[in-house]
C-alpha cells in the first residue's frame, strides 16, 4: 500500500507540469482534403537523380536493418539530428523494449519456462515486426532529411519506396504545418497497419505464437510491457504502460499514442528518457537500465529447477544473490536475413483520421515497483515448476 501511495503521489507531481499534444480540427480536415486529391493523382517517370537517390535510400536503409541494435541506433542519430521528428525517438524507445523482449528469450528465467522452439518462434515474432516497420518508416525519415538539404518536398517518391499512399499525404501536410503531433500520429497508425497483415494476421505467427496458450499468459511473461527508462535525480525509473491485446490494431495504436503522450507530455520525465537515451548506448541487455539486477555476463552455469532460490525481493536482490542473466543482442541471437515485405497497401478508407485527436499524457505511467513485481512473478512461475505448453 506504501508503494502504491508513494507512485500516485510522484505520478500527481509530475503531471502537474504536463502539457497536451495538440492536434487542429483544421488540421486532420486538410489531411483529409489532401489524401483525397492524392488518391486521384498521377506519377510522373523518375528522372535518373531521382532513381539515384531511391537507390542510394534503399541502400542505407538495408544497411541500418541489420539487427535490432542497428535499428534503435538509427533511430537515436535520427532523432539527434532532427528533433522535430518526435516519432524518431518513440521510436528509438519502443524498439529498445523489442530488443530487451528478444534478449529475456535467452537470459535467465524464460528459458525455463519455454521451450526452445517456443522462444525461436517468439523471437522471429518480434524481429519480423521489428525490421519490417524499420524497413518503411527508416526510408521516409531519410527521403525527409534529403528533402530539407534540397530544399523542397520530395515526398512524391514515398509510392516508389512502398510507402503508403497515406503517408505521402501525411509528410506533405507536415512540411506545409510542421506538426510534430499530427506526423507522429501519421506514422504510428501507418506503422501498425503496416504489420496488421504482414505479422499480426499472418497465419504462421498466428500459429506459432499469437493463437498459443503460452502467449496469451504474456502478462506473466511481461512480453506485453513497455517501459521507458528515465533518470529521475540518481535513480532509474520506468514509465510505461502494459499492452493487454496486441491483435487488437486499434489498441496498439492507442497504446503508441499515449506512449508518445508520455514520452513528449511530461517534461521532466522527456528530459530523463533523453539523459538515458544519450547515455546509455542500447546493447540489449537490460544492464542497459538496471546493472544492479542484470548482469550481461552470466555469473553462474544453469542449474535444474530444483537447485533454484529465490533472488528477487522486488525491485532488488536478496542479500548474496547473483544478478539475473540478461545477454546482449549479439550473443543471444544471431542476424536475420530480411526478406522483403510483402507488397499492397494498407489505406483505403479515410476513417483512420479519427486518430488525428490532441493527446493527453497518461494519468499513470509509473512501471518501476509494476516492472518488478512482474519479474518476481516470473521467478514464482519457475520455482513453481510451471512450464507454457
Amino acid at each position: 500500500m506504501k508503494a502504491k501511495l508513494q507512485t500516485e503521489d510522484y505520478e500527481k507531481k509530475v503531471l502537474h507540469t504536463s502539457r497536451p499534444l495538440e492536434v487542429t480540427g483544421s488540421s486532420a480536415d486538410a489531411l483529409r482534403r489532401r489524401l483525397h486529391l492524392l488518391s486521384s493523382a498521377s506519377e510522373a517517370p523518375l528522372r535518373l537523380a531521382e532513381k539515384t537517390l531511391l537507390e542510394r535510400i534503399r541502400r542505407e536503409s538495408g544497411r541500418q536493418n541489420r539487427n535490432n541494435v542497428t535499428r534503435t541506433e538509427a533511430y537515436r542519430r535520427t532523432y539527434a539530428r532532427r528533433p522535430e521528428l518526435h516519432w524518431a525517438l518513440l521510436a528509438h524507445m519502443v524498439s529498445r523494449n523489442g530488443g530487451w523482449c528478444m534478449t529475456d528469450l535467452q537470459g535467465e528465467l524464460l528459458p525455463y519456462l519455454l521451450s526452445e522452439e517456443q522462444r525461436r518462434s517468439v523471437f522471429a515474432f518480434l524481429e519480423r515486426a521489428n525490421a519490417l516497420i524499420f524497413g518503411d518508416a527508416y526510408p521516409q525519415l531519410l527521403l525527409y532529411e534529403e528533402s530539407l538539404r534540397q530544399q523542397r518536398p520530395l515526398f512524391h517518391l514515398l509510392p516508389h519506396l512502398g510507402v503508403s499512399l497515406f503517408m505521402r499525404g501525411v509528410w506533405e501536410q507536415f512540411w506545409q504545418e510542421r506538426s510534430s503531433p499530427v506526423l507522429t500520429i501519421g506514422l504510428i497508425v501507418n506503422e501498425q497497419h503496416f504489420i496488421e497483415e504482414r505479422v499480426v494476421r499472418n497465419p504462421l505467427y498466428r500459429r506459432t505464437v499469437l493463437d498459443t496458450l503460452f502467449f496469451h499468459t504474456q502478462s506473466i511473461l511481461q512480453l506485453n510491457q513497455v517501459v521507458f527508462p528515465y533518470h529521475d535525480g540518481r535513480l532509474i525509473r520506468l514509465g510505461g504502460l502494459t499492452l493487454e491485446d496486441f491483435s487488437s490494431k486499434k489498441e496498439r495504436i492507442e497504446v503508441g499514442k499515449k506512449l508518445y503522450g508520455l514520452l513528449f507530455g511530461l517534461p521532466s520525465v522527456n528530459q530523463g528518457i533523453l539523459r538515458f537515451a544519450s547515455g546509455t548506448a542500447h546493447t540489449g541487455s537490460r544492464t542497459d537500465f538496471w546493472p544492479h539486477l542484470f548482469s550481461a555476463r552470466r555469473l553462474s552455469p544453469p542449474v535444474p529447477r530444483g537447485e533454484l532460490k529465490e533472488r528477487l525481493d522486488g525491485c532488488r536482490l536478496r542479500p548474496g544473490a547473483l544478478p539475473l542473466y540478461s545477454p546482449r543482442l549479439e550473443e543471444a541471437w544471431e542476424d536475420q536475413p530480411l526478406t522483403p515485405p510483402e507488397p499492397g497497401d494498407w489505406f483505403r478508407k479515410p476513417d483512420v483520421l479519427d486518430y488525428f485527436r490532441t493527446i493527453a499524457p497518461p494519468s499513470s505511467f509509473e512501471m518501476t515497483q509494476a516492472y518488478g513485481a512482474g519479474l518476481g512473478r516470473i521467478e514464482l512461475a519457475v520455482l513453481a515448476g510451471d512450464l507454457f505448453e
